[in-house]
C-alpha cells in the first residue's frame, strides 16, 4: 500500500506525529493549563473559568475521588451531563485521579442506563441533577456505590449560581430521597484539597466509549490515553499552524459525551489554550443564534442537521461571520447542497471528516486552504493509514469501492471485556475494519459511499443512500430527506425515500421527476412518504434504523 495522500498534504502539515509527547491524557492537559493559565478556557451561560480555574478545580475533584469518595486508580466514574461547565472539571480530574472516564448519553432510558454502567463496571457517577430520576430507576441493579450530584449553576459565582439553580427547579425533578446515603454535590466535592499527583504514563484506558458497533448491542470501546493524546496531536497538526495558540474560541454544540465533540473541541483546542464556549441544548436555534452572535467564534463544529437548520433559520444570515474561519461537520455525512449553502452565507468553508468511536474518532480531514474534491471526507491524518479492501481482505484498485480499513495510534485497544467481538474488527496487525463503504482516488482522497449495513440491493445492483439522500437534499423544496431498502419481491430490495418538506406545496410527481432526472432508473425511490419530522439521535443524525 502506498500512502498517496502524503503527496496532497499541505506544506507545513508533518506525516507523522510523536504520539507518546505526553505520558498521559492529563499530563497533555495539565500542560496547557499550566501555558494559558490566565486565558479562558469554558463559557457556558455567560460564566467564563479559566485554565487556571479548571487545574484548580479539576485538582479539587480529584482529592475528593481520591480522598472523601475511597475510588482506586482504575476505577470507572461515568459522567452522565450535557455541555456544561461541570463536564470539564469531572473529566479532568477523573482523569487526573486515575479513574477511567465512562461517557454516558443523559437521555438514556434507565434500561439502558443500567445497561451502561453494569457493563463498564462503573462505581462512581457523576449526574445532573435533572436526570437523577432516570438513575434512581436503574441503580439497584448496577454497581454504583458513590453518585456525585451536579447543578446546572455549579462554578458560577455565588450570587448568579443562586439564581440559576433556583430558576432550573421548575425545569427539572428534584434529587430523589435515594435509598442509599453515598451522594454528595459536585460543588461541594470541588471545595477540598487537592489529591497528590499520580507520576507517569496510566495503566488503565482514559474513556470508555460506548458504540453500538457491529451487532447494535452497546459495547465500549477502549480508549487509551496514548489514543487521545495521538488524536489531539493528529489535529493539532492538521489545523494548529492556521490558529492561533491561546486566542480561538471554538462554538461546541455537540455534546462532550460524544466522542466527536470530546476530541475535536474539548481536547484539541483546550490543549493550544483555545475557549470552549458550551452549548447546553443546540436544539434551542433561537439561543444557539445568540451565543453565535455574541461570542463570535473563529471555528464550530457540528452535524449536516444542525448546519442545515441553521441555514434555514431566518435569523442567522444576519450574523457577522467576520471571525469564522471554518466549521467541521462530522457523525454523519455533510450534504453538498448544506456546504454549499453555508459557504454561501458565512463567507467560510464547511469541511467535512470522517472518523468512528473505535479510532478516538477522527480518521480524515479535507483540507483547509485547498479545493477538496466534491463529496470528500479529506486526507488521512498524519500517522494514520486507510486502505479500502474486499470482502476477502485484499485491496481494491485506486477509485474503486470497498470497505474502509484504518490503522494508526489512535485506533482503540479494543472493545471493553468483549475479546470476541474486537476480533471480528481488529486484524493482529493492527488494522480496524470500520464496516464503511468507501473508495480513496489517485490524490489520496477518501469519499465515503455508505454504511455497509445500510447499503440497499435492487436487482444485484448497489445502492448508497447518503448518494440518494444527497441528491435530494438539492431539491429547493427538500428540507430533509432520508433513504432506506424494503423487501421487495421482484428486486429483492426497493429504496424509499422519506422527506421533510421545506415548501408545503411540494408534491409526490415532483420528487419522482427531480429523483429521475438526477439518478439512474434502479436508484430512484420506488416509495416516497412525507413526514413533518425523521428521527434523529442525540446529536442530530438521522437515525434510519427508527424508520425501517
Amino acid at each position: 500500500m502506498t500512502a498517496s495522500w502524503l503527496a496532497s498534504y499541505p506544506p507545513d502539515v508533518p506525516p507523522t506525529i510523536d504520539p507518546d509527547a505526553f505520558p498521559s491524557l492529563d499530563a497533555m492537559l495539565l500542560d496547557a493549563c499550566r501555558r494559558f493559565a490566565d486565558r479562558p478556557a469554558f463559557s457556558s451561560f455567560g460564566t467564563t473559568i479559566s485554565f487556571a480555574g479548571w487545574e484548580r478545580l479539576s485538582a479539587a475533584f480529584a482529592g475528593a475521588l481520591a480522598g472523601r469518595l475511597q475510588r482506586q486508580p482504575g476505577d470507572r466514574l461515568a459522567i452522565m451531563l450535557p455541555n456544561m461547565l461541570a463536564y470539564p472539571v469531572a473529566f479532568l480530574g477523573a482523569l487526573r485521579a486515575g479513574l477511567t472516564v465512562v461517557n454516558v448519553n443523559p437521555l438514556y432510558t434507565p434500561r439502558e442506563l443500567e445497561h451502561q454502567l453494569t457493563d463498564a463496571g462503573a462505581t462512581t457517577i457523576v449526574i445532573m441533577e435533572n436526570f437523577a430520576h432516570k438513575l434512581e430507576r436503574a441503580l439497584a441493579g448496577t454497581p454504583i456505590t458513590q453518585v456525585v450530584v451536579a447543578r446546572l449553576g455549579d462554578f458560577m459565582p455565588a450570587p448568579k449560581r443562586l439564581m440559576f439553580n433556583f430558576a432550573n427547579t421548575h425545569l427539572r425533578r428534584a434529587v430523589p430521597a435515594w435509598t442509599f446515603e453515598r451522594f454528595t454535590m459536585l460543588q461541594d466535592a470541588c471545595s477540598g484539597g487537592a489529591a497528590p499527583e499520580l507520576p507517569g504514563a496510566r495503566p488503565a484506558p482514559a474513556v470508555l466509549q460506548y458504540t453500538g458497533g457491529t451487532t447494535g448491542i452497546p459495547k465500549g470501546a477502549t480508549l487509551s490515553h496514548r489514543n487521545l493524546v495521538a488524536n489531539t496531536l493528529q489535529i493539532r497538526a492538521w489545523i494548529g499552524s492556521r490558529l492561533a495558540p491561546g486566542a480561538e474560541r471554538i462554538l461546541t454544540p455537540l455534546p462532550l459525551y460524544h466522542i466527536f465533540s470530546l476530541t475535536a473541541n474539548l481536547l484539541t483546542f483546550a490543549s493550544f489554550g483555545g475557549l470552549n464556549v458550551l452549548i447546553a441544548d443546540p436544539r434551542d436555534l433561537k439561543g444557539l443564534i445568540a451565543t453565535l452572535r455574541r461570542a463570535r467564534p473563529t471555528a464550530m463544529t457540528g452535524v449536516n442537521t444542525l448546519f442545515n437548520a441553521l441555514n434555514n433559520h431566518p435569523d442567522f444570515a444576519g450574523l457577522d461571520f467576520s471571525a469564522l474561519r471554518f466549521s467541521i461537520g462530522g457523525g454523519a455525512a455533510v450534504q453538498q447542497a448544506v456546504a454549499e449553502r453555508w459557504r454561501k452565507i458565512t463567507g467560510t468553508p464547511l469541511l467535512e471528516g470522517y472518523g468512528l468511536s473505535e479510532a478516538s474518532p477522527v480518521v480524515c480531514v479535507n483540507v483547509l486552504a485547498d479545493a477538496n474534491p466534491p463529496g470528500s471526507v479529506g486526507l488521512p491524518l498524519p500517522s494514520t493509514e486507510v486502505s479500502i479492501r474486499d470482502d476477502r481482505g485484499a485491496e481494491v484498485a485506486t477509485g474503486e469501492g470497498g470497505e474502509v480499513w484504518v490503522r494508526g495510534p489512535q485506533v482503540m485497544v479494543g472493545y471493553w471485556q468483549r475479546p470476541d467481538e474486537t476480533r471480528q474488527v481488529l486484524t493482529a496487525d493492527g488494522w480496524l475494519l470500520t464496516g464503511d463503504i468507501g473508495q480513496i482516488d489517485a490524490r489520496g482522497y477518501v469519499k465515503l459511499l455508505d454504511r455497509k449495513k445500510d447499503m440497499i440491493i435492487v436487482s444485484g445492483f448497489k445502492v448508497f443512500p447518503n448518494e440518494v439522500e444527497d441528491v435530494l437534499a438539492r431539491h429547493p423544496k427538500v428540507l430533509e430527506a432520508a433513504v432506506i431498502g424494503v423487501p421487495d419481491e421482484r428486486t429483492g430490495q426497493a429504496v424509499k425515500l422519506f422527506v421533510v418538506r421545506r415548501d408545503p406545496t411540494l408534491t409526490e410527481a415532483e420528487v419522482r421527476k427531480f429523483s429521475r432526472d438526477n439518478l439512474t432508473g434502479y436508484k430512484v425511490p420506488r416509495l416516497i412518504e412525507f413526514r413533518d419530522q425523521l428521527p434523529k439521535s442525540n446529536i442530530g443524525k438521522i437515525l434510519r434504523k427508527e424508520l425501517q
